[in-house]
């Protein structure tokens, strides 16, 4: 049986995706944990550069892997309702 190459290629996409969302949601995390490490301390400009950068990055990171795997996702579950 051959692989189709638009199946192929849509996991393939799917996977940066997933990656991507990981990276997004860790850079995410790490701005909580740095705000929080600047409470419980001194909050200097250093920490605050941080969680700037981090929610930031976090933010253009993980909003187009998150459309791009629904939409990954969604092509799947069409071509499986329509048998091919």
């Amino acid at each position: 049986m051959a692989v189709d190459p638009v199946r192929e290629r849509r996991a393939r996409v799917d996977r940066v995706a997933v990656a991507a969302k990981r990276v997004g949601y860790l850079l995410l995390a790490s701005a909580i944990v740095v705000f929080l490490a600047g409470l419980a301390t001194t909050f200097s400009e250093t920490v605050s550069f941080i969680v700037v950068a981090c929610l930031l990055t976090g933010s253009v990171i993980l909003a187009p892997a998150i459309i791009v795997a629904y939409a990954t996702r969604s092509a799947e579950r069409q071509d499986r309702e329509r048998g091919l």
